[in-house]
């Protein structure tokens, strides 16, 4: 597995934690990446999009709902909300990741840990987000 899956799927499963248990888990992140990963860029890689995602996630949320139409974010799958938080702050703050990487990587994601119709839920949604944010910055989604 790529370096940059692999710290995905940690920030996943923190984003995930972070969701269900609040802010208080943020405390802990160090020791899970320790915990969980052995590779320092691998770990560097999921605590900076763990912590990006976190930091901007009521515009994120925000991006998310602006596209999910008939879906409230609050009541998405906590495994598909995470997935397309992460995937989201790529695609918005992360100038060196291509778009359509953040999306495949977000619907193998979301196939992998999530239901049989994940994927396309995930990508119909990043999809737009990206087509957005294509639009607002003048270039062609």
């Amino acid at each position: 597995m790529k370096n940059r899956t692999r710290a995905r799927e940690l920030a996943l499963q923190f984003l995930y934690q972070l969701d269900l248990m609040g802010e208080g888990a943020l405390e802990g992140l160090s020791a899970f990446l320790r915990q969980e990963e052995k590779d320092a860029q691998t770990c560097k890689f999921a605590r900076r999009i763990i912590e990006g995602t976190h930091e901007h996630r009521v515009t994120i949320d925000a991006a998310i709902q602006r596209v999910a139409q008939n879906w409230q974010i609050s009541r998405m799958a906590v495994i598909d909300r995470n997935v397309l938080r992460l995937a989201t702050y790529e695609l918005t703050h992360c100038d060196d990741i291509p778009p359509k990487v953040a999306i495949n990587e977000a619907i193998e994601l979301g196939k992998r840990y999530s239901t049989a119709n994940s994927g396309a839920f995930i990508n119909g949604i990043l999809d737009k987000i990206k087509n957005t944010n294509a639009a607002a910055a003048g270039g062609e989604g």
